[in-house]
Protein backbone atom coordinates (compact mmCIF):
# COMPACT_ATOMS: atom_id res chain seq x y z
CA UNK A 1 0.00 0.00 0.00
CA UNK A 2 2.86 2.48 0.61
CA UNK A 3 4.24 2.61 -2.72
CA UNK A 4 0.84 3.09 -4.41
CA UNK A 5 0.91 6.70 -5.46
CA UNK A 6 0.06 8.86 -7.87
CA UNK A 7 2.19 10.64 -10.00
CA UNK A 8 2.19 14.34 -11.86
CA UNK A 9 0.66 14.94 -14.97
CA UNK A 10 3.77 15.45 -17.10
CA UNK A 11 4.58 12.15 -16.18
CA UNK A 12 1.65 10.49 -17.25
CA UNK A 13 1.41 11.42 -20.69
CA UNK A 14 4.63 9.44 -21.46
CA UNK A 15 2.32 6.29 -20.52
CA UNK A 16 -0.79 7.03 -23.03
CA UNK A 17 -0.42 3.05 -24.06
CA UNK A 18 0.34 0.34 -21.77
CA UNK A 19 3.76 -0.23 -21.64
CA UNK A 20 5.94 -3.12 -20.13
CA UNK A 21 4.79 -2.66 -16.84
CA UNK A 22 6.38 -4.33 -13.37
CA UNK A 23 4.88 -7.70 -12.03
CA UNK A 24 5.15 -10.28 -10.06
CA UNK A 25 7.30 -12.08 -12.38
CA UNK A 26 9.66 -9.22 -14.14
CA UNK A 27 9.09 -7.36 -17.12
CA UNK A 28 7.27 -8.83 -20.37
CA UNK A 29 5.71 -6.99 -23.51
CA UNK A 30 2.47 -5.22 -23.69
CA UNK A 31 1.40 -7.82 -26.58
CA UNK A 32 2.02 -11.00 -24.53
CA UNK A 33 0.61 -9.48 -21.61
CA UNK A 34 -2.50 -9.00 -23.83
CA UNK A 35 -2.25 -12.47 -25.25
CA UNK A 36 -2.68 -13.59 -21.69
CA UNK A 37 -5.24 -11.98 -20.24
CA UNK A 38 -7.51 -12.84 -23.30
CA UNK A 39 -6.48 -16.13 -23.73
CA UNK A 40 -7.28 -16.22 -19.86
CA UNK A 41 -10.37 -15.43 -20.24
CA UNK A 42 -11.91 -17.23 -22.94
CA UNK A 43 -10.62 -20.87 -21.10
CA UNK A 44 -12.27 -19.55 -18.36
CA UNK A 45 -15.40 -19.29 -20.13
CA UNK A 46 -15.62 -22.20 -22.29
CA UNK A 47 -18.33 -23.83 -20.14
CA UNK A 48 -20.88 -20.85 -21.30
CA UNK A 49 -20.13 -21.62 -25.12
CA UNK A 50 -22.53 -24.53 -24.82
CA UNK A 51 -25.12 -22.91 -22.46
CA UNK A 52 -28.55 -21.64 -23.42
CA UNK A 53 -30.85 -19.23 -22.71
CA UNK A 54 -31.75 -18.92 -19.22
CA UNK A 55 -34.32 -17.04 -17.08
CA UNK A 56 -35.18 -13.92 -18.94
CA UNK A 57 -33.22 -14.33 -22.02
CA UNK A 58 -36.24 -15.49 -23.59
CA UNK A 59 -38.32 -12.65 -22.46
CA UNK A 60 -35.84 -10.12 -23.52
CA UNK A 61 -34.58 -11.44 -26.37
CA UNK A 62 -35.74 -14.85 -28.46
CA UNK A 63 -39.39 -14.24 -27.78
CA UNK A 64 -39.61 -10.13 -27.88
CA UNK A 65 -41.39 -9.34 -31.07
CA UNK A 66 -39.45 -5.93 -30.58
CA UNK A 67 -36.76 -7.65 -31.27
CA UNK A 68 -37.54 -9.65 -34.11
CA UNK A 69 -39.50 -6.31 -35.90
CA UNK A 70 -38.37 -4.66 -38.65
CA UNK A 71 -39.29 -1.39 -36.86
CA UNK A 72 -37.74 -2.43 -33.46
CA UNK A 73 -34.39 0.22 -33.82
CA UNK A 74 -37.01 3.01 -33.88
CA UNK A 75 -39.79 1.44 -31.05
CA UNK A 76 -36.09 0.85 -28.90
CA UNK A 77 -35.05 4.20 -29.36
CA UNK A 78 -38.37 6.85 -29.79
CA UNK A 79 -41.12 4.93 -28.03
CA UNK A 80 -41.93 3.90 -24.09
CA UNK A 81 -43.06 0.13 -25.19
CA UNK A 82 -39.72 -1.22 -24.29
CA UNK A 83 -39.48 -3.13 -20.37
CA UNK A 84 -36.28 -0.58 -19.29
CA UNK A 85 -34.60 2.11 -21.86
CA UNK A 86 -31.47 0.50 -23.01
CA UNK A 87 -32.07 1.28 -27.13
CA UNK A 88 -27.86 0.52 -27.45
CA UNK A 89 -28.35 -2.58 -25.92
CA UNK A 90 -31.68 -3.55 -27.37
CA UNK A 91 -30.23 -2.70 -30.60
CA UNK A 92 -27.26 -4.90 -30.35
CA UNK A 93 -29.39 -7.68 -29.61
CA UNK A 94 -32.23 -6.60 -32.41
CA UNK A 95 -28.77 -6.87 -35.00
CA UNK A 96 -27.61 -10.09 -32.91
CA UNK A 97 -30.61 -11.73 -33.53
CA UNK A 98 -30.10 -11.44 -37.04
CA UNK A 99 -26.96 -12.63 -37.54
CA UNK A 100 -27.94 -16.25 -35.00
CA UNK A 101 -31.26 -16.16 -34.10
CA UNK A 102 -32.30 -18.62 -31.85
CA UNK A 103 -28.53 -20.02 -31.68
CA UNK A 104 -27.07 -19.03 -28.14
CA UNK A 105 -23.61 -19.49 -29.09
CA UNK A 106 -23.05 -15.96 -30.71
CA UNK A 107 -24.47 -14.29 -27.80
CA UNK A 108 -22.38 -15.98 -25.34
CA UNK A 109 -18.94 -15.43 -27.51
CA UNK A 110 -19.66 -11.61 -27.67
CA UNK A 111 -20.23 -11.73 -24.34
CA UNK A 112 -17.19 -13.14 -23.55
CA UNK A 113 -15.16 -11.00 -25.71
CA UNK A 114 -16.60 -8.21 -24.70
CA UNK A 115 -15.02 -8.98 -20.93
CA UNK A 116 -11.91 -9.65 -21.96
CA UNK A 117 -11.88 -6.29 -23.79
CA UNK A 118 -13.65 -4.80 -20.93
CA UNK A 119 -10.40 -6.67 -18.66
CA UNK A 120 -7.69 -4.97 -21.01
CA UNK A 121 -8.95 -1.80 -20.57
CA UNK A 122 -8.95 -1.96 -16.94
CA UNK A 123 -5.33 -2.72 -17.04
CA UNK A 124 -4.88 0.22 -18.98
CA UNK A 125 -7.01 2.90 -16.63
CA UNK A 126 -5.05 1.70 -13.34
CA UNK A 127 -1.81 1.47 -15.40
CA UNK A 128 -2.55 5.16 -16.62
CA UNK A 129 -3.23 5.83 -12.91
CA UNK A 130 -0.19 4.66 -11.82
CA UNK A 131 -1.71 1.92 -9.71
CA UNK A 132 0.51 -1.32 -9.20
CA UNK A 133 0.00 -4.36 -10.10
CA UNK A 134 -2.52 -3.02 -13.02
CA UNK A 135 -2.64 -6.14 -15.64
CA UNK A 136 -2.91 -8.20 -12.26
CA UNK A 137 -6.12 -6.42 -11.60
CA UNK A 138 -7.27 -6.68 -15.07
CA UNK A 139 -6.76 -10.49 -15.12
CA UNK A 140 -8.56 -10.98 -12.06
CA UNK A 141 -11.54 -8.60 -12.60
CA UNK A 142 -11.74 -11.18 -16.01
CA UNK A 143 -11.95 -14.40 -14.40
CA UNK A 144 -13.57 -13.57 -10.72
CA UNK A 145 -16.37 -15.79 -10.06
CA UNK A 146 -18.76 -12.48 -9.16
CA UNK A 147 -18.10 -12.12 -13.19
CA UNK A 148 -19.40 -14.65 -14.03
CA UNK A 149 -23.39 -14.31 -12.94
CA UNK A 150 -22.89 -11.08 -16.39
CA UNK A 151 -20.47 -12.86 -18.49
CA UNK A 152 -22.48 -16.09 -18.70
CA UNK A 153 -25.82 -14.55 -18.77
CA UNK A 154 -26.64 -13.72 -21.90
CA UNK A 155 -29.54 -11.04 -20.64
CA UNK A 156 -26.15 -9.02 -18.95
CA UNK A 157 -24.40 -8.36 -21.75
CA UNK A 158 -26.05 -4.46 -20.73
CA UNK A 159 -23.65 -5.09 -18.40
CA UNK A 160 -20.83 -5.96 -20.19
CA UNK A 161 -21.18 -3.30 -22.88
CA UNK A 162 -22.00 -0.38 -20.64
CA UNK A 163 -19.17 -1.06 -18.90
CA UNK A 164 -16.97 -1.10 -21.88
CA UNK A 165 -18.17 2.54 -22.78
CA UNK A 166 -17.97 3.39 -19.31
CA UNK A 167 -13.94 2.16 -19.34
CA UNK A 168 -13.53 4.28 -22.75
CA UNK A 169 -15.25 7.30 -21.01
CA UNK A 170 -12.91 6.85 -18.52
CA UNK A 171 -9.63 6.64 -20.46
CA UNK A 172 -10.71 9.64 -23.15
CA UNK A 173 -11.36 11.94 -19.94
CA UNK A 174 -7.91 10.64 -18.69
CA UNK A 175 -6.68 12.05 -22.04
CA UNK A 176 -8.68 15.11 -21.84
CA UNK A 177 -7.51 16.01 -18.28
CA UNK A 178 -3.73 15.36 -19.25
CA UNK A 179 -3.54 17.88 -22.20
CA UNK A 180 -3.98 21.24 -22.29
CA UNK A 181 -6.93 22.78 -22.48
CA UNK A 182 -7.55 23.91 -26.37
CA UNK A 183 -5.63 20.60 -27.49
CA UNK A 184 -7.95 18.17 -25.38
CA UNK A 185 -11.40 19.19 -26.36
CA UNK A 186 -11.41 16.56 -28.57
CA UNK A 187 -10.91 14.15 -26.43
CA UNK A 188 -13.39 15.99 -23.74
CA UNK A 189 -16.67 15.37 -26.47
CA UNK A 190 -15.38 11.31 -27.53
CA UNK A 191 -15.78 11.51 -23.62
CA UNK A 192 -18.80 12.97 -22.95
CA UNK A 193 -20.50 10.68 -26.09
CA UNK A 194 -19.15 7.67 -25.36
CA UNK A 195 -20.86 8.02 -21.46
CA UNK A 196 -23.91 9.37 -23.57
CA UNK A 197 -24.01 5.93 -25.01
CA UNK A 198 -22.83 3.95 -21.38
CA UNK A 199 -26.26 5.47 -20.34
CA UNK A 200 -28.32 4.26 -23.40
CA UNK A 201 -26.58 1.23 -22.73
CA UNK A 202 -27.79 0.95 -19.11
CA UNK A 203 -28.91 3.46 -16.76
CA UNK A 204 -26.86 1.92 -13.74
CA UNK A 205 -23.32 3.55 -14.56
CA UNK A 206 -25.12 7.06 -13.57
CA UNK A 207 -22.53 7.62 -10.96
CA UNK A 208 -19.11 7.57 -13.16
CA UNK A 209 -18.69 11.51 -12.99
CA UNK A 210 -18.07 11.22 -9.48
CA UNK A 211 -15.21 8.20 -10.41
CA UNK A 212 -14.35 10.72 -13.13
CA UNK A 213 -14.13 13.67 -10.41
CA UNK A 214 -11.84 10.39 -7.97
CA UNK A 215 -9.31 10.45 -10.52
CA UNK A 216 -8.48 13.88 -10.99
CA UNK A 217 -8.17 13.56 -7.20
CA UNK A 218 -6.00 10.95 -7.72
CA UNK A 219 -4.05 11.92 -9.72
CA UNK A 220 -3.26 16.12 -8.76
CA UNK A 221 -4.67 15.35 -4.71
CA UNK A 222 -7.06 18.00 -5.48
CA UNK A 223 -10.46 18.56 -7.66
CA UNK A 224 -10.05 22.41 -8.69
CA UNK A 225 -13.60 24.36 -9.77
CA UNK A 226 -12.83 23.84 -13.58
CA UNK A 227 -13.05 20.04 -13.10
CA UNK A 228 -16.47 20.35 -11.99
CA UNK A 229 -17.53 22.55 -14.19
CA UNK A 230 -15.95 20.12 -16.67
CA UNK A 231 -17.96 17.14 -15.27
CA UNK A 232 -20.94 19.15 -15.38
CA UNK A 233 -22.05 17.66 -18.22
CA UNK A 234 -21.75 14.21 -17.46
CA UNK A 235 -24.17 14.78 -14.19
CA UNK A 236 -26.58 16.34 -16.20
CA UNK A 237 -26.50 13.67 -18.60
CA UNK A 238 -27.00 10.92 -15.43
CA UNK A 239 -29.91 13.23 -13.66
CA UNK A 240 -31.53 12.78 -17.51
CA UNK A 241 -31.08 9.43 -18.39
CA UNK A 242 -31.25 8.12 -14.79
CA UNK A 243 -34.70 10.06 -14.36
CA UNK A 244 -35.54 8.05 -17.39
CA UNK A 245 -34.44 5.16 -16.26
CA UNK A 246 -36.81 4.90 -12.97
CA UNK A 247 -39.85 6.20 -15.28
CA UNK A 248 -38.96 3.24 -17.19
CA UNK A 249 -38.70 0.59 -14.16
CA UNK A 250 -41.87 2.14 -12.46
CA UNK A 251 -44.07 2.14 -15.36
CA UNK A 252 -43.02 -0.58 -17.65
CA UNK A 253 -40.86 -3.35 -15.54
CA UNK A 254 -42.87 -3.30 -11.94
CA UNK A 255 -46.55 -1.91 -13.47
CA UNK A 256 -48.25 -2.66 -10.56
CA UNK A 257 -46.06 -5.09 -8.68
CA UNK A 258 -45.19 -4.74 -4.74
CA UNK A 259 -41.41 -4.69 -4.82
CA UNK A 260 -40.83 -3.19 -1.61
CA UNK A 261 -42.84 -2.22 1.13
CA UNK A 262 -40.25 -0.11 3.48
CA UNK A 263 -39.74 2.79 4.19
CA UNK A 264 -36.74 5.43 4.08
CA UNK A 265 -34.80 4.35 7.33
CA UNK A 266 -35.56 0.84 6.73
CA UNK A 267 -33.91 1.16 3.22
CA UNK A 268 -30.94 3.14 4.69
CA UNK A 269 -30.10 0.04 7.06
CA UNK A 270 -29.87 -2.11 4.47
CA UNK A 271 -28.00 0.66 2.37
CA UNK A 272 -25.29 0.00 5.38
CA UNK A 273 -25.08 -3.97 5.10
CA UNK A 274 -24.91 -4.52 1.17
CA UNK A 275 -21.68 -3.00 0.84
CA UNK A 276 -20.15 -5.75 3.33
CA UNK A 277 -22.38 -8.22 1.80
CA UNK A 278 -20.47 -7.51 -1.10
CA UNK A 279 -17.53 -6.80 -0.09
CA UNK A 280 -17.41 -10.48 1.41
CA UNK A 281 -18.44 -11.92 -1.92
CA UNK A 282 -15.62 -10.12 -3.60
CA UNK A 283 -12.57 -11.31 -1.06
CA UNK A 284 -14.08 -15.03 -0.18
CA UNK A 285 -16.71 -16.05 -3.41
CA UNK A 286 -18.23 -18.88 -2.08
CA UNK A 287 -21.62 -19.91 -1.80
CA UNK A 288 -22.12 -17.73 -4.93
CA UNK A 289 -25.46 -18.20 -6.59
CA UNK A 290 -28.27 -16.56 -8.57
CA UNK A 291 -30.70 -15.34 -5.99
CA UNK A 292 -29.49 -14.59 -2.60
CA UNK A 293 -32.24 -14.42 0.25
CA UNK A 294 -33.98 -11.27 0.85
CA UNK A 295 -33.45 -10.12 4.66
CA UNK A 296 -35.73 -8.10 6.30
CA UNK A 297 -34.13 -4.94 8.99
CA UNK A 298 -37.48 -3.36 9.56
CA UNK A 299 -38.04 -4.90 13.07
CA UNK A 300 -34.13 -5.21 14.26
CA UNK A 301 -33.98 -1.42 15.98
CA UNK A 302 -31.25 0.63 16.17
CA UNK A 303 -28.81 -1.97 15.77
CA UNK A 304 -29.91 -2.69 11.89
CA UNK A 305 -28.17 0.53 11.49
CA UNK A 306 -24.40 -0.62 13.16
CA UNK A 307 -22.97 -1.56 9.53
CA UNK A 308 -23.68 1.47 7.77
CA UNK A 309 -21.91 3.37 10.65
CA UNK A 310 -19.41 1.56 10.96
CA UNK A 311 -18.36 2.11 7.11
CA UNK A 312 -19.23 5.77 7.80
CA UNK A 313 -16.12 5.69 10.02
CA UNK A 314 -14.12 3.92 7.71
CA UNK A 315 -14.14 6.76 5.30
CA UNK A 316 -13.71 9.72 7.94
CA UNK A 317 -10.77 7.32 9.16
CA UNK A 318 -9.36 6.92 5.44
CA UNK A 319 -9.56 10.77 5.22
CA UNK A 320 -8.18 11.71 7.94
CA UNK A 321 -5.30 9.31 6.75
CA UNK A 322 -5.71 10.24 3.50
CA UNK A 323 -2.06 12.00 3.35
CA UNK A 324 -0.48 8.44 3.84
CA UNK A 325 -1.98 5.05 4.10
CA UNK A 326 -5.89 6.25 3.85
CA UNK A 327 -5.22 7.57 0.03
CA UNK A 328 -5.74 4.52 -1.55
CA UNK A 329 -8.46 3.11 0.38
CA UNK A 330 -10.24 6.49 0.07
CA UNK A 331 -9.58 6.03 -3.80
CA UNK A 332 -10.66 2.24 -4.30
CA UNK A 333 -13.47 1.71 -1.70
CA UNK A 334 -14.83 5.11 -2.65
CA UNK A 335 -15.48 3.92 -6.17
CA UNK A 336 -16.55 0.41 -4.88
CA UNK A 337 -19.28 2.20 -2.92
CA UNK A 338 -19.89 5.18 -5.29
CA UNK A 339 -20.64 2.65 -8.13
CA UNK A 340 -22.71 0.52 -6.47
CA UNK A 341 -24.83 3.32 -4.76
CA UNK A 342 -27.67 2.98 -7.52
CA UNK A 343 -28.34 -0.80 -6.54
CA UNK A 344 -28.05 0.14 -2.81
CA UNK A 345 -32.22 -0.23 -2.17
CA UNK A 346 -33.00 3.15 -2.26
CA UNK A 347 -34.65 3.22 -5.83
CA UNK A 348 -36.99 0.01 -6.79
CA UNK A 349 -36.16 -2.54 -9.10
CA UNK A 350 -38.29 -5.52 -10.10
CA UNK A 351 -35.12 -7.43 -8.71
CA UNK A 352 -35.85 -6.35 -5.10
CA UNK A 353 -38.75 -8.56 -5.13
CA UNK A 354 -36.25 -11.43 -4.57
CA UNK A 355 -33.25 -9.85 -3.41
CA UNK A 356 -31.52 -7.20 -2.07
CA UNK A 357 -28.08 -8.74 -3.70
CA UNK A 358 -27.05 -9.85 -6.59
CA UNK A 359 -23.74 -10.97 -8.13
CA UNK A 360 -24.13 -9.27 -11.55
CA UNK A 361 -25.38 -5.96 -9.58
CA UNK A 362 -21.55 -5.39 -8.67
CA UNK A 363 -19.95 -6.40 -11.80
CA UNK A 364 -18.68 -2.10 -11.68
CA UNK A 365 -17.79 -1.90 -8.58
CA UNK A 366 -15.84 -4.65 -8.08
CA UNK A 367 -12.45 -3.38 -10.09
CA UNK A 368 -12.56 -1.58 -6.61
CA UNK A 369 -11.56 -4.03 -4.40
CA UNK A 370 -9.51 -5.73 -6.70
CA UNK A 371 -7.18 -2.76 -7.21
CA UNK A 372 -6.73 -2.37 -3.34
CA UNK A 373 -6.40 -6.30 -2.56
CA UNK A 374 -3.16 -5.92 -5.57
CA UNK A 375 -1.98 -3.70 -4.46
CA UNK A 376 -1.99 -5.24 -0.93
CA UNK A 377 -0.02 -7.93 -2.35
CA UNK A 378 1.87 -5.91 -4.15
CA UNK A 379 3.48 -4.05 -1.58
CA UNK A 380 3.97 -6.45 0.99
CA UNK A 381 5.94 -8.22 -2.01
CA UNK A 382 8.43 -4.93 -2.16
CA UNK A 383 9.00 -4.91 1.61
CA UNK A 384 10.16 -8.89 1.63
CA UNK A 385 13.32 -10.21 0.30
CA UNK A 386 14.49 -13.67 -0.38
CA UNK A 387 12.62 -16.65 0.44
CA UNK A 388 9.67 -14.73 1.42
CA UNK A 389 8.98 -12.62 -1.27
CA UNK A 390 8.46 -16.38 -3.50
CA UNK A 391 6.37 -17.53 -0.66
CA UNK A 392 4.00 -14.76 -1.37
CA UNK A 393 4.61 -14.42 -5.09
CA UNK A 394 3.54 -18.21 -5.40
CA UNK A 395 0.59 -17.63 -3.03
CA UNK A 396 -0.68 -15.10 -4.75
CA UNK A 397 -0.51 -17.13 -8.16
CA UNK A 398 -2.32 -20.00 -6.19
CA UNK A 399 -5.37 -17.98 -5.00
CA UNK A 400 -5.44 -16.70 -8.48
CA UNK A 401 -5.93 -20.22 -10.13
CA UNK A 402 -8.22 -21.13 -7.01
CA UNK A 403 -10.31 -18.63 -8.87
CA UNK A 404 -9.80 -19.45 -12.36
CA UNK A 405 -10.94 -23.10 -11.54
CA UNK A 406 -13.73 -21.48 -9.14
CA UNK A 407 -14.91 -19.40 -12.05
CA UNK A 408 -14.82 -22.35 -14.43
CA UNK A 409 -17.11 -24.74 -11.82
CA UNK A 410 -19.72 -21.22 -11.69
CA UNK A 411 -19.78 -20.97 -15.53
CA UNK A 412 -20.55 -24.62 -16.04
CA UNK A 413 -23.71 -24.37 -13.50
CA UNK A 414 -24.84 -21.65 -16.21
CA UNK A 415 -24.67 -23.93 -18.88
CA UNK A 416 -27.88 -25.99 -17.72
CA UNK A 417 -31.21 -24.04 -16.49
CA UNK A 418 -31.97 -27.20 -14.54
CA UNK A 419 -28.32 -26.71 -13.11
CA UNK A 420 -28.02 -23.59 -12.28
CA UNK A 421 -31.58 -23.81 -10.15
CA UNK A 422 -31.24 -26.88 -8.49
CA UNK A 423 -27.45 -25.61 -7.20
CA UNK A 424 -29.48 -22.05 -6.00
CA UNK A 425 -31.69 -24.09 -4.32
CA UNK A 426 -29.16 -26.29 -2.73
CA UNK A 427 -27.22 -23.34 -1.35
CA UNK A 428 -30.25 -21.63 -0.36
CA UNK A 429 -33.44 -23.70 0.02
CA UNK A 430 -35.50 -20.86 1.38
CA UNK A 431 -35.54 -18.64 -1.68
CA UNK A 432 -38.84 -19.08 -3.29
CA UNK A 433 -38.17 -17.49 -6.39
CA UNK A 434 -35.63 -20.68 -7.05
CA UNK A 435 -38.14 -22.94 -6.70
CA UNK A 436 -40.59 -21.18 -9.02
CA UNK A 437 -38.35 -20.61 -11.62
CA UNK A 438 -36.94 -24.33 -11.68
CA UNK A 439 -40.83 -25.45 -12.00
CA UNK A 440 -41.17 -23.14 -14.26
CA UNK A 441 -38.31 -25.35 -16.71
CA UNK A 442 -40.05 -28.24 -15.50
CA UNK A 443 -43.39 -27.33 -16.77
CA UNK A 444 -41.65 -26.07 -20.07
CA UNK A 445 -40.02 -29.43 -20.20
CA UNK A 446 -43.52 -31.18 -20.03
CA UNK A 447 -42.29 -32.86 -16.65
CA UNK A 448 -45.61 -31.84 -15.21
CA UNK A 449 -45.27 -33.41 -11.52
CA UNK A 450 -42.03 -32.00 -11.01
CA UNK A 451 -43.08 -28.68 -11.73
CA UNK A 452 -45.85 -29.17 -9.16
CA UNK A 453 -43.78 -29.92 -6.52
CA UNK A 454 -41.51 -27.00 -7.02
CA UNK A 455 -44.48 -24.43 -7.49
CA UNK A 456 -45.75 -26.06 -4.08
CA UNK A 457 -42.53 -25.50 -2.02
CA UNK A 458 -42.14 -21.55 -3.58
CA UNK A 459 -45.94 -21.18 -1.77
CA UNK A 460 -45.04 -22.92 1.08
CA UNK A 461 -42.15 -20.42 1.57
CA UNK A 462 -44.42 -17.23 0.18
CA UNK A 463 -47.75 -17.91 -0.01
CA UNK A 464 -48.66 -14.63 -1.21
CA UNK A 465 -46.19 -15.33 -4.77
CA UNK A 466 -48.50 -14.03 -7.22
CA UNK A 467 -46.23 -15.49 -10.16
CA UNK A 468 -46.03 -19.12 -8.51
CA UNK A 469 -49.58 -19.07 -8.69
CA UNK A 470 -49.52 -18.12 -11.85
CA UNK A 471 -47.05 -20.24 -12.99
CA UNK A 472 -49.17 -23.06 -11.36
CA UNK A 473 -52.28 -22.20 -13.56
CA UNK A 474 -49.98 -22.59 -16.31
CA UNK A 475 -48.77 -26.11 -15.70
CA UNK A 476 -52.51 -27.23 -15.15
CA UNK A 477 -53.90 -25.75 -17.97
CA UNK A 478 -51.37 -27.10 -19.78
CA UNK A 479 -52.01 -30.81 -18.40
CA UNK A 480 -55.82 -30.44 -19.20
CA UNK A 481 -57.20 -29.15 -15.90
CA UNK A 482 -58.80 -25.76 -17.02
CA UNK A 483 -61.11 -25.52 -13.70
CA UNK A 484 -57.64 -25.89 -11.15
CA UNK A 485 -55.92 -23.41 -13.81
CA UNK A 486 -58.89 -21.06 -13.28
CA UNK A 487 -58.65 -21.27 -9.54
CA UNK A 488 -54.83 -20.56 -9.54
CA UNK A 489 -54.86 -17.34 -11.57
CA UNK A 490 -57.75 -16.37 -9.52
CA UNK A 491 -55.58 -16.39 -6.27
CA UNK A 492 -52.98 -14.69 -8.47
CA UNK A 493 -55.14 -12.02 -8.87
CA UNK A 494 -56.19 -11.78 -5.26
CA UNK A 495 -52.77 -11.17 -4.30
CA UNK A 496 -51.55 -8.91 -7.25
CA UNK A 497 -55.11 -7.45 -8.63
CA UNK A 498 -53.14 -5.59 -11.62
CA UNK A 499 -51.54 -9.09 -13.09
CA UNK A 500 -51.32 -8.59 -16.82
CA UNK A 501 -50.40 -12.27 -17.84
CA UNK A 502 -52.97 -14.04 -15.11
CA UNK A 503 -56.12 -11.53 -16.55
CA UNK A 504 -55.10 -12.44 -20.23
CA UNK A 505 -54.78 -16.25 -19.47
CA UNK A 506 -57.65 -16.19 -17.37
CA UNK A 507 -59.48 -15.11 -19.74
CA UNK A 508 -58.15 -16.77 -22.36
CA UNK A 509 -58.94 -20.39 -20.10
CA UNK A 510 -62.92 -18.74 -19.35
CA UNK A 511 -63.28 -18.57 -23.09
CA UNK A 512 -62.48 -21.72 -23.73
CA UNK A 513 -64.68 -22.79 -20.92
CA UNK A 514 -67.55 -21.23 -22.90
CA UNK A 515 -68.03 -18.23 -19.80
CA UNK A 516 -67.44 -15.44 -22.27
CA UNK A 517 -68.87 -12.77 -20.18
CA UNK A 518 -66.19 -13.06 -17.74
CA UNK A 519 -63.51 -13.95 -20.00
CA UNK A 520 -64.35 -10.55 -21.61
CA UNK A 521 -63.85 -8.57 -18.08
CA UNK A 522 -60.45 -10.13 -17.82
CA UNK A 523 -58.88 -9.70 -21.29
CA UNK A 524 -60.51 -5.91 -20.91
CA UNK A 525 -58.59 -5.39 -17.52
CA UNK A 526 -55.70 -6.97 -19.34
CA UNK A 527 -55.70 -4.50 -22.70
CA UNK A 528 -56.33 -1.64 -19.74
CA UNK A 529 -53.06 -2.81 -17.45
CA UNK A 530 -50.68 -3.60 -20.92
CA UNK A 531 -52.37 -1.03 -24.20
CA UNK A 532 -49.80 -2.20 -26.28
CA UNK A 533 -50.12 -5.72 -26.01
CA UNK A 534 -51.11 -7.15 -29.28
CA UNK A 535 -51.77 -10.55 -27.59
CA UNK A 536 -53.85 -9.08 -25.54
CA UNK A 537 -56.25 -7.55 -27.99
CA UNK A 538 -56.15 -10.34 -30.10
CA UNK A 539 -57.13 -12.14 -27.76
CA UNK A 540 -60.23 -9.75 -26.51
CA UNK A 541 -61.29 -9.98 -29.85
CA UNK A 542 -61.64 -13.03 -30.09
CA UNK A 543 -63.81 -13.37 -26.81
CA UNK A 544 -65.97 -10.51 -28.72
CA UNK A 545 -66.45 -12.43 -31.85
CA UNK A 546 -67.28 -15.85 -30.07
CA UNK A 547 -70.27 -13.85 -28.08
CA UNK A 548 -71.22 -11.87 -31.60
CA UNK A 549 -69.94 -8.41 -31.31
CA UNK A 550 -67.83 -8.66 -35.03
CA UNK A 551 -67.53 -4.81 -34.98
CA UNK A 552 -65.99 -4.60 -31.67
CA UNK A 553 -63.93 -7.67 -32.52
CA UNK A 554 -63.10 -6.29 -36.07
CA UNK A 555 -61.61 -3.35 -33.54
CA UNK A 556 -59.88 -5.43 -31.23
CA UNK A 557 -57.98 -7.11 -34.38
CA UNK A 558 -57.19 -4.48 -36.37
CA UNK A 559 -55.64 -2.54 -32.93
CA UNK A 560 -53.54 -5.82 -32.77
CA UNK A 561 -52.53 -5.17 -35.73
CA UNK A 562 -51.60 -1.87 -35.43
CA UNK A 563 -49.33 -3.00 -32.59
CA UNK A 564 -47.74 -6.07 -34.62
CA UNK A 565 -48.57 -6.64 -38.11
CA UNK A 566 -47.69 -10.54 -38.16
CA UNK A 567 -49.93 -11.24 -35.37
CA UNK A 568 -51.41 -14.52 -37.13
CA UNK A 569 -54.35 -14.85 -35.16
CA UNK A 570 -55.49 -11.57 -35.69
CA UNK A 571 -54.43 -11.38 -38.84
CA UNK A 572 -56.64 -14.12 -39.97
CA UNK A 573 -59.79 -14.17 -38.03
CA UNK A 574 -60.00 -10.26 -39.34
CA UNK A 575 -59.92 -11.36 -43.17
CA UNK A 576 -62.49 -13.97 -42.35
CA UNK A 577 -64.51 -11.02 -41.07
CA UNK A 578 -63.91 -9.12 -43.67
CA UNK A 579 -64.53 -11.33 -46.27
CA UNK A 580 -68.00 -11.86 -44.76
CA UNK A 581 -68.97 -8.55 -45.12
Amino acid sequence: MANWRPTDSASQQQTAAPSPAPNLFGAYKPWFLTLVLVIATFIVYLPVWHAGFIWDDNVLITENRMIQADNGLYRFWCTTEAQDYWPLTSSAWWLEWRLWGNNPLGYHVLNVALQAVNALLVWMILQRLKIPGAWWVGLIFAIHPVSVATVAWISEQKNTLSMLLCLVTVLLYLNFDEQPRPRGRGWYGWSLAAFLLALLSKGAVAMLPVVLLGCVWWTRRRIRWGDILSTAPFFSLSLVLGLVTIWFQYHRAIQGQVVRTAGFLSRLADAGWIPWFYLYKDLLPVNLTLIYPRWTLEDQGWISFAPGLALVACFAVFWWKRGTWGRPLLFGLGYFIVMLFPVLGFFNQVFSQFSLVADHWQYYSIIGVIALAVAGVWGLCHRLSGPNRYLVRAAAVAVIAVLAVAAWKRASIYANQVDLWQDNIAKYPGVWFAHNNLGAVFMIESRFDDAIQQFNTALQINPDAAVAHYNLGGTFRRMGRPQDAIGQYEQALRTQPGYFDAHNNLGVTLGQMGDLTNAISHLEEAVRVKPDSAEAHGNLGVALELSGNVPQAMEQYKHALRIDPNLAVARDRLARLQALQ
